[in-house]
């Protein structure tokens, strides 16, 4: 029986001038354009195809790349300056290091401007990092640069009579403002020049920004092509799940382990349609236009890619759990390849093997796009195609359309046309709907490790099968297995973090309280010490647990092998010891990334849960234990096992990790500890140990980790989902060039999680706890931000700790941080609300007063610390998300409001306005003191 043929209609009227027919072609094809005609089809075995080139090579060994595209990658490496980082590849501390660039918003001048100005504010978090194009010098006989408006491109007419004709061409030597690279090429470019460590940052933070990820990373040069799996670990994304019957709930999984039906845009030959632009309007609810996916009407949209075809991008969307706003009830992946499938026939392979639908986009089908296509006669697949009325052969289309019916499956409901300039909401709803369709059905789910083992199985390279990633891996496991429930693995495994530690931690506060005792009684002294002594003994009795030592071994690996350990560890404990999520309310919309997301305003959602913290913490308390003893003379020197330690702790801090300053189950310091990293940290720094500290205050869920975080590019755990109580602190190194003008070597940046309580609070033990911790942290700190949510809200252990620094004469640079996490459209606080700022409530001041024994009463805020509304010491930040999670991105607002917060604070360092800078032993001495 005859296959019934497909007669095409138009969906629209009208015609528009496709003068650019041809937008996602790169230049390269067309230098190539020789090798391309010269391609042949060879029938290997029936009907199975295989592509070849002219001189009978196959297209698909990795070895055999035709010199054209061997050359082409380091042109563009040599000139963006990556040359240098093909051997020694960027690592993240480099990119976050602090410099003269850091404190202007500047704009690249050349083209090795351009890797550095795209870091710095994708770090931002700024929306507008693809947009980075060059601002150059006005040179000294061209005409001024003035105004955007007054830069039109001038007609210029000659006589060709004229000697001048002749130098016409020398027009095109003159720079112009537009970059010469296409935003592709450029992040293209910057991966394969990074280490796996920087492609995870930079794959995190654009996924906060809402842009497309790259999943295949394309590398003619070095003869294979990646699936950045490892890239894409630390993304975790928070849904509304809304299941066929019952309730819904919010689902928070991360994006490299859950499962949803992929659809995949590529494009055939050539197509006057644009796939990203098609993609973007159906991931763009309502009327609000989302850039995702990188397309030709935008900023050097146009500009010819130069090594970036090939490469294969992935997106989600996610829903809300409001209807106005979701337009698929349950999560969807769209795949976006990059350049036509005929010259990347791997990435195409992939694509049909994952995705439950492929979209065709197509001017032409001729005989080599239908001998494609035929070879895919065996895929399950559902394929449509995407045509220009106005473009390519129309009978021949037809033609081969007809012969494709019985080899692919498909119908006349499978064959689209789209007319450029019409009918764009109905298309773009047409496409939904078979969307939807395809959902409703069933179909195929994967999760982009299932992609990476499609990915293995074609040949492709992925990032994460490297030796010390796999071996970082195997350690994590051989830990996690055994953890079956949190609190069970705490008390066995453990077991210094239990009664001995707690007690213990008592004991030295209150024999620290007796330092300051006018006659303290020497009977109750020696009590203490005894059972201080005790309570050690009884810990050092102990040897580490199998886990404890595994994880020792772990963080004593080269230096490559112990990043990837810890970065497993985070999201190994995250998985197997996850609390239990609570219902939250309607209206908990919110992104939960683990190292750059918001928090919200309501109760937490769940315990505090296992991390590596923990284990740290374990083995600081060995270190409390041993060091006590010997300090006694109960333990001989010559015998001590955990003498190493700190010196262990102090590599991570080097490497970026943040760790324990004040312990969270505690809330103590445990002083030992601390004070033998600070000391192994200021060996390993030598000369280069000048710090200022810069720590952070405030209300639980104010934004203050996601504020830092943004600022520095650190690392510290957002939300109330997975942040700890405690204090952590990172370091971040200052260039040297830079380091002498801004007056320090580094920066320690301690970030105080869940210290300090929103309400007043009556005195008591609790209260007292806060004073002091704010006292402590305030007391190391140069400069130290404290984090509102309401201009009237600062907590009242903060007041006490600015009396009692004020005792001591320490005062360090205070910058008020007030966070609308609310409402994006309130430009900033108004002056009364300033006044209630600088002007705490009479009340709040005689307590304060009273509890200070401050006879004299509490003076105004403003007077205290500095603070004069007119030198912006209090900032006002939008809020963070533009639009409603979790399909929201990034504010450019946000970003803008944080990196002048973040100038301010580097010009008061330079500045001398943070209080005396100090090295690390200084440091040391302060900490033992307060």
């Amino acid at each position: 029986m005859a296959s019934p043929g497909i007669e095409v209609e138009l969906l629209g009227k009208g015609h528009s001038d496709l003068g650019e027919v041809a937008p996602e072609i790169k230049a390269s094809e067309r230098r190539t354009a020789v090798a391309i005609a010269d391609l042949e089809w060879r029938e290997m075995e029936g009907d199975d195809c295989e592509f070849r080139y002219g001189d009978g090579t196959n297209e698909t060994q990795d070895n055999d790349f035709p010199t054209v595209e061997r050359s082409r990658l380091q042109e563009m490496l040599s000139l963006l300056g990556l040359e240098m980082y093909q051997v020694q590849k960027l690592s993240l501390q480099d990119s976050l290091q602090i410099s003269f660039d850091s404190m202007k918003n500047w704009a690249p001048q050349v083209p090795k401007d351009l890797p550095w100005n795209f870091l710095r504010k994708l770090q931002a978090l700024n929306a507008d990092a693809r947009n980075t194009t060059m601002v150059l010098d006005v040179l000294p006989d061209a005409r001024p640069v003035e105004k955007e408006s007054q830069m039109e491109e001038e007609i210029i007419y000659w006589d060709p009579a004229d000697d001048l004709a002749a130098d016409i061409y020398s027009f095109s030597e003159l720079p112009t403002p537009d970059t010469p690279v296409n935003p592709l090429d450029l992040l293209c470019a910057l991966l394969i020049s990074s280490d796996s460590f920087l492609q995870q940052e930079i794959v995190l933070k654009m996924a906060l920004c809402q842009f497309a990820l790259p999943l295949v990373l394309p590398d003619s040069e070095n003869h294979y092509h990646t699936f950045l799996l490892w890239a894409m670990r630390g993304i975790v994304r928070t849904w509304w799940s809304q299941p066929p019957r019952g309730v819904g709930s919010f689902r928070e999984d991360s994006v490299v382990l859950s499962r949803a039906p992929a659809f995949a845009f590529v494009r055939m030959d050539v197509s006057s349609n644009s796939k990203s632009q098609l993609l973007n309007a159906v991931l763009s609810p309502g009327h609000r236009q989302w850039d995702c996916f990188w397309h030709r009407d935008l900023n050097l949209g146009t500009n010819a890619r130069e090594i970036s075809d090939g490469l294969v991008e992935i997106s989600w969307f996610f829903p809300s759990g409001r209807e106005d706003l979701d337009i698929f009830p349950e999560p969807v992946t769209f795949l976006n390849l990059r350049g036509d499938i005929g010259s990347h026939w791997l990435q195409f392979k992939l694509l049909t093997e994952i995705s439950s639908a492929v979209f065709i986009l197509t001017d032409n089908i001729s005989k080599k796009e239908y001998k494609l296509l035929y070879s895919m006669k065996e895929s399950t697949t559902k394929y449509y195609f995407i045509l220009s009325p106005y473009r390519g052969k129309r009978n021949t289309n037809l033609r081969f359309l007809n012969k494709l019916i019985p080899v692919l499956k498909i119908d006349h409901s499978h064959v689209l046309v789209k007319v450029s300039s019409t009918d764009s909401d109905s298309f773009v709803k047409r496409i939904r709907a078979i969307v939807g369709n395809v959902l409703r059905a069933p179909c195929r789910r994967v999760s982009v490790e299932d992609m990476a083992h499609a990915a293995r199985k074609l040949g492709l390279k992925v990032d994460e099968d490297c030796e010390e990633c796999q071996k970082a891996k195997d350690r994590m496991e051989r830990i996690t297995r055994k953890i079956k429930d949190s609190d069970a693995y705490r008390r066995d495994e453990l077991r210094l973090q239990g009664d001995p530690w707690r007690k213990a931690a008592q004991v030295e506060k209150e024999f620290c309280q007796l330092q300051w005792a006018v006659d303290p009684p020497e009977k109750h002294r020696a009590e203490l010490r005894r059972r201080l002594l005790e309570l050690r003994m009884q810990q050092n009795s102990h040897d580490p647990s199998s886990g404890v030592q595994e994880f020792i071994l772990g963080i004593s690996s080269p230096s490559s092998e112990k990043q990837y350990f810890l970065r497993w560890m985070e999201w190994g404990l995250a998985r197997v010891a996850q609390p239990r999520l609570r219902q939250p309310p309607e209206t908990l919309l919110t992104l939960r990334p683990k190292h750059g997301g918001a928090t919200d305003l309501g109760e937490p959602l769940w315990s505090e849960p296992l991390g590596v913290e923990h284990f740290l913490r374990e083995m600081g308390q060995f270190y409390e234990a041993e060091s006590c003893l010997v300090e006694a003379g109960r333990l001989p020197a010559g015998q001590r096992r955990f003498a190493h330690f700190p010196g262990l702790a102090s590599e991570l801090l080097l490497t970026g990790l943040p760790l324990e300053l004040i312990d969270g189950s505690t809330l103590s310091m445990p002083v030992r500890w601390v004070t033998g990293l600070l000391k192994e940290l200021h060996v390993r720094l030598e000369r280069r140990s000048r710090l200022v500290v810069l720590s952070t205050l405030g209300v639980p869920g104010t934004g203050k980790s996601t504020l830092l975080n943004t600022m520095f590019g650190l690392r510290f755990a957002t939300g109330k989902s997975c942040s700890p109580r405690g204090a952590f602190m990172q370091l971040i190194t200052v260039a040297e060039g830079f380091s002498q003008d801004l007056g320090c070597d580094h920066i320690l940046v301690i970030d105080s999680g869940g210290l300090i309580g929103g309400a007043l609070t009556s005195a008591g033990d609790r209260f007292e706890l806060e004073a002091s911790l704010a006292t402590l942290l305030m007391g190391l700190s140069n400069v130290t931000v404290i984090s509102l949510a309401e201009t009237k809200d600062i907590p009242a252990a903060i007041l006490h700790a600015f009396l009692r620094l004020e005792k001591t004469g320490h005062m360090p640079n205070y910058q008020f941080v007030y966070q609308n996490l609310h409402d994006v459209s309130v430009p900033g606080p108004r002056p009364r609300d300033k006044r209630q700022l600088l002007d705490p409530p009479g009340d709040l001041s005689r307590a304060a007063a009273q509890m200070e024994k401050q006879s004299d009463g509490f003076r105004a805020l403003a007077g205290l610390a500095f603070c004069d509304p007119e030198k912006q010491h209090i900032w006002h930040i939008p809020g963070l998300w533009h639009g409603a999670p979790p399909m929201a991105a990034v504010s450019l607002a946000y970003s803008e409001a944080i990196f002048e917060l973040k100038r301010c604070l580097l010009e008061n360092i330079r500045n001398g306005l943070s209080n005396q800078n100090k090295n690390i032993q200084q440091l040391i001495e302060l900490v033992r003191r307060l």
